[in-house]
């Protein structure tokens, strides 16, 4: 299990390099770890799991962030409905791309969200409001989301 221990902070080289793309079929070892990174996610998103584990929220998190230099990402992102239990979002992304971006930024009520960042951050850290995704499933199917 992921804990806010294995993510690295942000001066660590792994994450200013260049991951790798993974290839398919997939490793055990890789699958796991994608698996790993979303049941840290519905940890940290789960109140009473998230202080007992003490993990920060999160709604993303990269294999760069435990350290492993490949293509993985995890995304959980909750609904804004609060009578819909079920994510707008979830999926473990492999070799992930962003094909495009606005122009329009978007950012928290203050500070920086990344997991990563273990300093406070004064003011507005803006992220693209919008963007074009593609990605390969477990399986290898190809996947976009915008």
């Amino acid at each position: 299990m992921i804990t806010m221990e294995d993510i690295i902070r942000e001066d660590r080289p792994t994450l200013r390099n260049v991951a790798e793309d993974v290839t398919f079929p997939l490793s055990d070892e890789e699958k796991k770890l994608g698996q790993e990174m979303m049941e840290f996610l519905e940890n940290s998103q789960d109140p009473q799991k998230a202080e007992e584990l003490q993990l920060r929220g999160g709604v993303g998190l990269a294999a760069p962030q435990v350290n492993v230099g490949k293509r993985i990402a995890a995304v959980l992102v909750p609904s804004l409905d609060s009578e819909n239990k079920e994510p707008d979002f979830k999926e473990i992304l492999y070799n992930p791309k962003i094909l495009s971006h606005s122009v329009q930024g978007a950012c928290l009520g203050e500070g920086e969200g990344c997991l990563s960042v273990d300093r406070d951050v004064p003011g507005y850290v803006v992220r693209q409001a919008r963007i074009t995704l593609r990605y390969y499933n477990e399986e290898g199917e190809k996947n976009k989301f915008a």
